[in-house]
């Protein structure tokens, strides 16, 4: 068990961080929602409704829409763009092991799509970027989904006019939530690509090695 805590440790703490996280979202977001139904004389949602209602579902998914656009840019873009100092980054000068071509590989222990070939291999050789692409695509629709939901609650709540999904696509406020985390979510991969040219932490696969001169790129 030791050993598996070890080798398994920043996985587990990261979606342990992620649960932590996540219930008190839930939990914070489902005492707003009892407040603002109270506010307006309505029948406030138990706990188990609010996790299914729209408003609870854009919440959660506009931001994994951000997290895994950001992903996906990221490591699309490190393929074949490059910042010369940075650790996030690949040399401008010379191959890299990433870069070498997986037909050559001769090892048994290769994954089974690198020893099969053909259109397994072609499809392996960017499942990456691709797995990031698809769970943005699955967030963005979510998002949709849980926001046309939670925009025809509040409208029933005023009086006001419901929308269809088509509909709700065209409205500034689902854009809004959409820019204002993609943009937050660059900048934040902007400062890792270039803070990590001047600034280190030690002991981190995130960063150069403190002795190194700036002009290194790569970790």
């Amino acid at each position: 068990m030791k050993r598996f805590w070890r080798d398994n440790g920043l996985s587990l703490v990261l979606f342990a961080l992620f649960l932590i996280f996540w219930a008190g979202q839930a939990l914070t977001g489902w005492r707003d929602q009892v407040a603002d139904q109270r506010d307006h004389g309505a029948t406030p949602p138990t706990l188990v409704e609010y996790l299914s209602s729209g408003d609870f579902v854009e919440a959660t998914t506009e931001n994994w829409e951000s997290e895994f656009l950001q992903m996906f840019a990221f490591v699309l873009f490190t393929a074949f763009l490059y910042q010369r100092g940075s650790a996030e980054s690949k040399s401008p000068d010379e191959p890299e092991e990433v870069d070498r071509d997986p037909r050559l590989c001769r090892s048994s222990d290769a994954p089974g799509p690198v020893q099969a070939g053909g259109w397994r291999l072609r499809l392996y050789e960017h499942s990456l970027s691709l797995a990031f692409l698809i769970l943005f695509l699955i967030s963005f629709i979510s998002h949709a989904v849980g926001g046309a939901a939670a925009y025809n609650e509040e409208q029933r709540l005023h009086g006001g006019t419901e929308v269809s999904f088509w509909e709700f696509l065209t409205q500034a406020r689902f854009w809004f939530q959409s820019f204002q985390n993609w943009q937050s979510e660059f900048l934040a991969i902007w400062c890792m690509v270039v803070l990590t040219i001047f600034l280190r932490q030690r002991g981190s696969a995130e960063s150069k090695p403190v002795d190194s001169p700036h002009n290194h790129t790569g970790g």
